[in-house]
């Protein structure tokens, strides 16, 4: 693409499509804008548009893809091709900086995104300038550029945060602060100053506090991993300076917005980070400065507001003093018996209460409720920071702080007692604070694993929660029933087994709330109760006791998902899976009806895939459909595929990459269920998976290649005869998968399916270049992995054709290179794979190794220059490929029962080659062998109950 107005103009009609909602103008521009950007310019011309275009809607929009277009691209993916040419990195680099710098906020966050998803691939080494570049921008003066500095630094920093320590991250980071952590300091106090200058500018206020944040967050990001020598010897300028900001109380700077939080409260947010990182990590260090920070904070809790604005400050600020409660070094700072009566009075009680913002998010946003209450998602609550200094005051004064909140919860639930409809809300206080309290050690798998032995968990459930739940009235008090409907979930592992079955039937009532966050809830409670388990393994809760309530479940379950606000809930779908796999042949009844509204679901979703974890336990349960009917009947698998066919046709042809790999996983297991001949319905797609563009997409190719062995295995006559011309097709996508790393081992999946399945003469003309591309590989770029793959695929081809075949092959493609391979054989292959190693050739280095293979531990060392491409790191990984548990494919050996015991199989052969030529054997084993190698040998012939003549 070249660099003209005509091609700029093109480009900028296609954005604005882009933002057009109907589908039928949208996705044809967002196809035309993806097939062109593999084209030389492509980004260039982005940045072009981005830079001149009059309209402000299309430069943003122009950013985005831009940012997009990198975060798919920039990565540079070994064996496959560089989606951005060369020239175009190079000039994007040369000028995203100063582009980003001079763009208005919003344009400049794209860019900084994309600056830092660069600088993740090519900085310190490709792109060495970059800081320099950025650190000289400090002197401008200009706040908006200082700020966009800032801002990009952050976004390419941040991962410091959560790196994994290592030689390069360590060398990385020494460079970062070599250049920037002077000029940091520098920027921090002259911006300080200037604060002090222009403190009655509420404006440049603004501009300068914004700043003063970014540079906190970057004081934690380059502190986060160790701390750095210039941060010590500074330590008295930072931390002064961050006690001074604490302290600050600036009127024009206070927000009437109870809602959103004000520059002031996000700066000290911050701070309130850093000074707790410090005294969790760098606590001897800090010591000097941890009084004056506890003074403040602990001031600035008990003077802040419960209004919303203030959350983020109050979790952090308590946060704080949980994480320095928690330090056998501060310990003394909380022994007094008034100072932990008065962080409980005065921090802990006050924010568990229930607001009224509380009650708004519950009724009228619940998704974020549930996300930030269930989930203890990113978005800290008070309530977390409050349950969380509990825990930490617990470690060395559980006794004492029990005592108090005792005190405190009798109060509460009196209160309560008193007049429920008014004072409901001190009963959830007391509940959370229950909770808060006996919560020692917890587990997402198993909620509570350790309780405090001084709160009686059982008799709190039987007197204050079941009370609850047993109301008749199951609409009446929604968070009361959703806090007892949450304790049965949280400690569910600390309750009887009696208690829980109790529970159940009252919790499939509550499935049919009209509050979307209790039957959420109930639906969450009853997937983890049925993930437990009891004696042997087995689950805890049976399907035997789960019968009286099967049809109620079931129903109460579906109907959920039609309650409005909740259509693609995760938890109930997930609770729907869970269910079915639990009861299993109980559900073949009602499968008809279910199998209807989950096709109906799917066919729904498909239009807007935007739900990924409800849309992957919505292909689990139609996989546990089929499984669970076609175990009780084969013959039923004709009506699955006649309910699904459909909308899985629609959904190829629409190409909703986000369904298409579980659309291939799904039939896989279908046309696994046959058990006469493959199809026609099969067959007609069959040449439709051979098409390249469906292999370009990652998250395909796993499913495609159990797909395509399905074929394989069920139809490779009919495949021979009436798609023979589909064969090159075949074993051109082996050809394109054995060339890289990442898929190298799908290709031999599918080639050793080929060579087992399909008749011998369908392939003979094929079998040599098959040999020849393997050795080029294995010549150019060989790993472990595919050493071992390879080795699996000639034994395997052994098994079918002979030892003579695999010679003949071989020494075809070079004289005596079968003798070469034979020697160079390894003894790391997989002992599982052993049975198929049989007896090739008779060479005393080749018995040696395979009884290496019979008596070694496996080699699992992978060698340290061996790069293996982890898919979900890339920048392009967007939606990858997710296996389904319920669609899991049994392992096949080829060799099947024909070998039972490889060691007496080895035995035998041995003992007939020593028949055809006597004396022969024994002497070359006597003089080849080592004696070791030799003691194990006898021990085979002995178990054969034979002997070498």
């Amino acid at each position: 693409m070249e660099l003209n107005d005509g091609n700029l103009q093109t480009l900028t009609e296609y954005l604005q499509k882009t933002l057009i909602p109907d589908p039928a103008v949208r996705r044809p521009a967002e196809k035309f804008l993806e097939s062109v950007e593999g084209n030389q310019n492509y980004p260039i011309l982005l940045l072009t548009v981005l830079e001149k275009s009059q309209d402000e809607v299309i430069r943003v929009c122009a950013a985005v893809t831009f940012k997009n277009y990198i975060k798919r691209n920039w990565r540079i993916v070994e064996d496959e091709p560089n989606k951005i040419s060369d020239p175009d990195r190079t000039a994007i680099k040369a000028n995203i900086v100063n582009l980003m710098l001079t763009s208005p906020e919003q344009i400049q966050k794209q860019l900084s995104d994309a600056i830092s998803i660069i600088g993740r691939e090519d900085f310190p080494q490709k792109w060495p300038d970059l800081l320099t570049e950025m650190v000289t921008r400090f002197q401008s003066g200009d706040f908006h550029i200082i700020n966009g500095v800032l801002r990009t630094a952050h976004s390419l920093f941040k991962r410091y945060r959560h790196e994994f320590k290592s030689n390069e991250l360590w060398s990385e980071i020494k460079l970062v602060l070599d250049t920037f952590a002077q000029p940091l300091t520098e920027l921090f106090k002259a911006t300080i100053d200037l604060c002090q200058t222009h403190a009655t500018d509420v404006n440049a206020l603004k501009v300068l506090f914004s700043s003063l944040t970014l540079i906190s967050k970057l004081f934690y990001s380059l502190n986060f991993q160790d701390l750095p020598e210039f941060f010590e010897d500074n330590m008295e300028t930072w931390m002064t300076n961050f006690h001074n900001l604490l302290t600050l109380d600036n009127k024009l700077l206070q927000t009437d917005d109870e809602e959103e939080a004000g520059l002031l409260e996000l700066l000290k947010s911050q701070i309130c980070d850093n000074a707790a990182l410090y005294a969790q990590k760098y606590d001897e260090e800090f010591q000097p400065y941890l009084p004056r920070f506890v003074t403040a904070i602990w001031n600035l809790l008990v003077t802040t507001g419960q209004e919303v604005k203030y959350d983020l400050l109050v979790s952090n600020a308590i946060q704080f003093l949980a994480s320095v409660c928690e330090r056998p070094h501060y310990k003394h700072l909380f022994e007094d018996q008034n100072v932990l009566t008065s962080i409980c009075e005065k921090v802990i009680v006050p924010n568990m209460e229930f607001r009224s913002a509380d009650e708004e998010a519950f009724e009228d946003n619940a998704e974020e409720y549930i996300i930030r209450d269930l989930e203890g998602s990113d978005i800290d609550t008070r309530r977390r920071a409050a349950c969380d200094l509990v825990r930490g005051l617990c470690k060395f004064f559980e006794g004492p702080v029990t005592g108090i909140f005792s005190g405190y919860v009798n109060s509460m639930l009196t209160e309560y007692a008193k007049n429920p409809g008014v004072n409901w809300k001190h009963k959830d206080a007391a509940i959370y604070l229950v909770t808060s309290l006996a919560s020692k050690a917890q587990t997402q798998k198993h909620g509570i694993t350790q309780a405090n032995e001084l709160v009686n968990l059982c008799e709190f459930f039987v007197n204050h929660i079941l009370v609850d739940l047993k109301s008749p009235n199951v609409n009446e008090f929604p968070v009361l029933k959703a806090d007892a409907i949450k304790y049965v979930m949280t400690f569910r592992s600390q309750l009887p087994k009696e208690q829980l079955l109790e529970a159940v039937p009252l919790l499939v009532a509550h499935l049919q709330t009209e509050s979307i966050v209790q039957h959420t809830y109930a639906a969450h409670s009853l997937e983890r109760i049925f993930t437990m388990r009891g004696a042997n393994n087995a689950t805890l809760i049976t399907p035997a006791e789960m019968a009286p309530f099967t049809e109620q479940l079931l129903n109460n379950l579906f109907k959920a998902l039609a309650i409005p606000g909740s259509s693609e809930n995760e938890y109930i779908m997930k609770a729907i899976m869970r269910s079915f796999s639990l009861l299993q042949d109980a559900i073949v009844p009602y499968i008809p009806t279910l199998i209807g509204q989950l096709t109906h679901k799917l066919l729904l979703v498909s239009k807007n895939p935007s739900k990924p974890h409800f849309n992957h336990y919505l292909f689990e349960s139609l996989c546990l459909s089929i499984r669970i009917t076609c175990k009780a009947n084969r013959d039923t698998v004709g009506s699955f595929e006649e309910a699904l066919f459909p909308v899985f046709t629609e959904i190829l042809q629409n190409d909703v990459q986000e369904f298409v790999p579980y659309v291939f996983q799904v039939m896989s297991l279908l046309l696994e269920i046959h058990t006469s001949s493959i199809p026609s319905s099969y067959m007609a797609l069959f040449p439709h998976l051979l098409q390249p563009a469906l292999w370009e997409r990652t998250g395909n190719i796993p499913p495609l290649v159990r797909l395509l062995q399905a074929y394989l295995e069920k139809g490779a006559t009919t495949i021979a005869s009436t798609a023979a011309d589909k064969i090159p097709g075949l074993l051109g996508v082996f050809q394109k998968l054995i060339a890289s790393k990442a898929n190298d081992h799908q290709g031999f999946y599918l080639l050793n399916s080929i060579v087992e399945q399909m008749p011998p003469d369908s392939i003979t003309q094929y079998r040599k270049q098959i040999f020849i591309l393997l050795f080029q590989r294995l010549q150019s770029s060989k790993t472990t992995k595919f050493v071992k793959s390879f080795l699996v695929f000639i034994n395997l081809y052994c098994v079918k054709y002979g030892a003579i075949a695999l010679q003949e092959i071989f020494d075809g493609i070079q004289p005596k290179m079968f003798g070469m391979v034979v020697e160079k054989c390894p003894q790391s292959a997989n002992p599982r794979e052993c049975r198929k190693s049989l007896f090739l050739f008779f060479r005393t280095p080749l018995l040696q190794a395979l009884i290496g293979l019979f008596e070694l531990p496996e080699d699992d060392s992978i060698p340290d220059d061996e790069h293996f491409i982890d898919i979900e790191d890339t920048p392009g990984y967007q939606t990858a490929f997710s296996q389904l548990a319920f669609a899991g494919k049994k392992e096949h050996d080829p060799i099947g029962d024909a070998v039972n015991n490889p060691k007496i199989l080895l035995a035998q052969s041995l003992h007939k080659l020593s028949t055809a030529c006597p004396g022969r054997v024994p002497s070359m084993l006597s003089t080849s062998l080592p004696a070791e190698a030799l003691q194990f040998l006898h021990g085979y012939l002995q178990a054969a109950a034979v002997q070498l003549v």
